[in-house]
């Protein structure tokens, strides 16, 4: 398994994060909204808006997953915040990143992944990643690319609004 890259302006990225003041915020709508979105239109069983922290992923977000966070060496999340574009692996058992990811060979048997990063506009700087997961590979259409690219524009947004 390839750990989660660790971007060379992270002490600035993680202060840009710091600010935002949204790490460990309850639940909103105006996110939950948005992954249920993708849910429906992209018929996948989950969906995240993740804060990428120092050493964890945080989810503003997540619908079809119990979890709050999970460890950001082990991200997806973390390999997408670095991505210049949509970060895609159709299968993630035939990526000798993640094949032997513990998400992948276990609970919950992630299969494909699909993640922007979200920034923040004052710095410029990636503080998290919208995605979508899926138990089974597959390959997505330029609508659904379409479709992912604009719900993260709306995210990043909604991240960017200050109280």
């Amino acid at each position: 398994m390839q750990k989660a890259p660790i971007p060379n302006n992270e002490e600035e990225r993680l202060a840009a994060v710091h600010e935002m003041a949204i790490l460990d915020t309850k639940p909103e709508e105006r996110f939950d909204a948005l992954t249920k979105e993708a849910i429906k239109k992209l018929k996948v069983p989950i969906s995240m808006i993740t804060i990428i922290d120092s050493d964890r992923e945080w989810f503003k977000s997540c619908q079809g997953l119990d979890q709050k966070e999970g460890e950001r060496a082990t991200s997806f999340c973390g390999h997408a915040l670095l991505a210049t574009n949509i970060f895609i692996v159709e299968d993630t058992s035939k990526d000798k990143r993640f094949a032997d990811n513990p998400m992948v060979v276990g609970n919950p048997h992630i299969r494909f992944y699909a993640g922007i990063a979200l920034f923040d506009y004052g710095t410029s700087l990636p503080i998290g990643v919208f995605c979508v997961k899926d138990v089974k590979p597959r390959a997505l259409t330029l609508e659904e690319i379409g479709i992912i690219a604009d719900i993260a524009d709306r995210a990043e947004k909604e991240l960017n609004k200050r109280g």
